[in-house]
């Protein structure tokens, strides 16, 4: 075979019947409509997380307040003028020093931020004063929380949020009493003795 006699690009191009080199442009085009649709669900799947984690921090915020709540009724209910904190969730939960048992938290919340998770208890001196997120990471939210919870624009993760009632420094009827074993909570005082 001659040189002469090789087809050039172009005899191979019109010897081609037009569907193969429209194949090609398809198949091109197809990629680049593929790559551009999984860059579109990455950015929603990014969006949908951060806005999911919005949300979490809102229900975090909600539930924790609830158990300090609770603490907070639990202390001021206390029968006598002598106020005492709770030892535990369950009492909380169901508050058997009275004749009908007083309920001052719904139910026992899971931690919103840790999935299957329960809260952290605090407890000073043997006394539940309020619970934390056992999760690490690291909050979206630093700025606008209610001024109980000013503390947290300074956190750097979840567990540094703590929902806690300090009872008052003086009470008019006297201290606080933490049960079962009286103590003092840090800055508030020593028991009477």
């Amino acid at each position: 075979m001659r040189p002469t006699d090789r087809p050039t690009d172009t005899k191979l191009l019109q010897t081609c019947p037009p569907r193969q080199t429209q194949g090609g442009l398809v198949l091109i085009a197809l990629m680049l409509m593929l790559i551009l649709v999984g860059i579109g669900a990455l950015s929603a799947a990014e969006i949908w997380s951060t806005a999911r984690k919005r949300e979490r921090e809102v229900e975090l915020l909600w539930v924790g307040d609830q158990y300090r709540r609770a603490v907070e009724s639990y202390w001021k209910t206390t029968p006598g003028p002598r106020k005492v904190l709770p030892t535990t969730i369950s009492q909380l939960l169901n508050d058997d020093r009275f004749p009908n048992p007083v309920h001052h938290l719904r139910q026992a919340y899971r931690d919103p931020m840790a999935e299957d998770t329960d809260f952290e208890p605090v407890i000073i001196n043997n006394a539940l004063v309020g619970v934390h997120s056992t999760s690490t990471a690291v909050p979206m939210k630093h700025a606008h929380f209610p001024r109980k919870y000013a503390q947290f624009a300074t956190a750097e993760d979840y567990s540094q949020w703590k929902f806690v009632f300090i009872p008052p420094t003086r009470a008019t009827t006297g201290p606080p009493v933490l049960a079962p074993n009286p103590g003092a909570l840090p800055g508030l005082g020593g028991p009477r003795h």
